[in-house]
């Protein structure tokens, strides 16, 4: 291997890593609750579950999906319905992925949005 071939494929590995490090797939913890949710690829869609909760009280909504199939709509962006385990109502939901770390949801009704950024659990 030549040292110009060398060069461009390290150049490639380097150029691919990010893409393949950003992915929403992993577990993240909602701040304003603690709930742990886990992401996982559903059929090529992006899916999230409860998998623990901080207060022993909201126990019952371990395992319950919160996000089911929501299709890449972006770079980094799902779009899907999202369950909001507060109220128990469900809402067009955008994904975003804004880091190897973070992960913005957000439910919206009509032209209202609100959201959090949640954290991955290392």
């Amino acid at each position: 291997m030549t040292k110009v071939s060398t060069l461009a494929a390290l150049a490639a590995v380097l150029t691919l890593s990010p893409a393949l490090a950003a992915e929403p797939f992993g577990t993240f913890v909602r701040p304003s609750t603690g709930a742990r949710v886990l992401f996982y690829d559903c059929g090529g869609k992006l899916c999230g579950k409860i998998v623990s909760v901080k207060d022993a009280s909201r126990a019952k909504e371990v395992g319950t999906v919160i996000l089911n199939g929501a299709a890449k709509s972006g770079d980094n962006q799902w779009k899907g319905s999202l369950l909001n385990t507060d109220n128990g109502k469900t809402y067009n939901g955008v994904v975003t992925l804004e880091g190897p770390n973070a992960l913005n949801l957000k439910g919206c009704v009509a032209m209202i949005c609100q959201g959090e950024t949640w954290r991955r659990v290392q």
